[in-house]
């Protein structure tokens, strides 16, 4: 595993990151989430993420990541590893549970320690904007968070890219920077291509790619329509199966086939896509279960790629 420095910080993060966002909550098998998480850590990946309504039932990822805590990572473990959480979406009911009051993000960073059982979090995000509430005033959030201790450094997510050069430089007067932007980014999905990126190099801040699968269109599932056990075929799921079009899988057939002649498969192909870009810190992976785990981790075995290749992937992707 290699390390990249977020931005111009002190602090190393993995190429490839952890997420938690599915499989880790209440429904699920805790002794798989314990296996996939212990098997992360020891190929290398330092980095878990969370937010407060990672489930489902919401909060219920914070405490199974508690418990994983507790049984493999005491004493010095904790300060092998980074620890993300945030706060934006709908986490409780009434006018305090949303959005980016000080209110609200500071009582929810309170939970998600008590739910993990833990004094800090090593990096604290604002998981969205709130069109209502000033800026100033969830940058000042954050910067709370870190001057009380009970987080060592914040980001921001789901920011535009003058929402974020206004973020940041909110955040450098306060005298709290911002580390990093965690930003939904696949070959499906290139918006942060369109200015994003840019300023996140000027600022000198960190970037980490959620979704790289695009919920997981960018892997074999797909490549011969919605087979039953799928996200797109669960009406629950952010996989919408209007979005599985048949001009959508013939672009799949032909990046599968591109993967294939790199003796990879096409989600390794489209994490090791992501990479090619130096302002990206970190690609953020999910997984179901150790074997695709590890699938996936071994993207890294080829991150490099042709001039041609990537004019025939742009030439797909067009």
């Amino acid at each position: 595993m290699k390390y990249n420095r977020c931005g111009k910080s002190g602090l190393l993060l993995p190429e490839i990151s952890l997420g938690l966002w599915h499989n880790f909550g209440s429904v699920d098998n805790f002794e798989n989430c314990e296996s996939i998480a212990v098997e992360a850590f020891d190929k290398g990946i330092t980095h878990f993420d969370l937010a407060n309504n990672y489930g489902p039932v919401p909060g219920s990822a914070e405490e199974n990541f508690g418990k994983i805590l507790w049984h493999n990572f005491q004493g010095n473990l904790r300060d092998e590893i980074v620890i993300s959480t945030k706060a934006g979406y709908t986490m409780w009911n009434g006018p305090y549970g949303d959005w980016g009051s000080r209110k609200y993000l500071l009582s929810s960073l309170d939970q998600s320690l008590k739910r993990m059982s833990i004094d800090y979090v090593d990096i604290f995000y604002s998981h969205r904007p709130d069109p209502e509430t000033p800026i100033e005033e969830t940058m000042m959030a954050l910067d709370h968070a870190v001057r009380s201790g009970k987080a060592l450094y914040v980001g921001i997510s789901n920011y535009s890219a003058e929402q974020t050069r206004v973020a940041v430089d909110v955040l450098k007067q306060l005298g709290t920077p911002c580390l990093i932007h965690q930003a939904k980014y696949s070959m499906l999905e290139r918006w942060v291509e369109n200015g994003l990126l840019d300023v996140l190099e000027e600022k000198g801040v960190g970037c980490i790619a959620f979704s790289p699968l695009a919920q997981g269109l960018l892997t074999d599932k797909y490549l011969n329509g919605i087979p039953e056990n799928s996200r797109a075929h669960n009406p629950n799921g952010h996989l919408k199966e209007d979005e599985v079009t048949a001009e959508r899988i013939q672009k799949l057939l032909q990046l599968n086939e591109i993967a294939q002649n790199r003796n990879q498969s096409l989600a390794q192909m489209a994490l090791a896509w992501l990479q090619k870009d130096k302002r990206i810190t970190s690609v953020l992976i999910g997984a179901s279960s150790v074997k695709q785990l590890c699938n996936n981790i071994d993207c890294l075995q080829n991150t490099e790629f042709s001039n041609d290749e990537l004019n025939a992937i742009e030439q797909i992707l067009l």
